[in-house]
């Protein structure tokens, strides 16, 4: 496998740490990427997003949602078992496991749902008004004329 260098990246721009910090986690080294617990992102929308996570067996309690750093981080930690239940077969699986969604700039979490097994972060992207394009209006007025100082006037 190629392993890229990006510390030329680095010395070279100002203000582009984030774009360079992502391409660090996404062409790292790691082996492989943990594949539990599955889960679905949606688009709704121009601007609407769901995440669903497949925690079967979790209950509201076991499960935390939280943003950080531009970062949406899900996790599950479930109470031990008391040893009151004896197992023949345990195929569905109950471990504790952190999933990390990188957010772009502007994407908000607008909320969370625990149904029938599945967790859904609904999240909406809301760029500000002052970032939005915006149409310039073009007017057909002949071209101005600049004042003009005259030389005598100001002696």
């Amino acid at each position: 496998m190629r392993t890229f260098d990006l510390a030329p990246l680095y010395r070279a721009t100002v203000g582009f740490d984030q774009i360079a910090d992502m391409m660090d986690r996404v062409l790292s080294t790691e082996a492989a990427q943990p594949s539990y617990p599955p889960y679905n992102i949606e688009k709704l929308g121009d601007d609407a997003y769901r995440i669903s996570i497949a925690v079967a067996g979790f209950s509201d309690a076991d499960l935390s949602v939280e943003v950080r750093e531009h970062a949406l981080i899900v996790s599950a930690r479930k109470a031990e078992d008391d040893g009151e239940r004896t197992y023949l077969h345990r195929g569905i699986a109950t471990r504790a496991f952190e999933r990390r969604f990188q957010l772009a700039d502007h994407v908000q979490v607008t909320g969370a749902t625990h149904v029938d097994g599945m967790l859904n972060i609904d999240l909406v992207r809301e760029v500000p008004e002052a970032l939005k394009p915006r149409q310039i209006e073009i007017s057909s007025t002949k071209q101005i004329e600049k004042d003009v100082v005259d030389a005598s006037t100001v002696n």
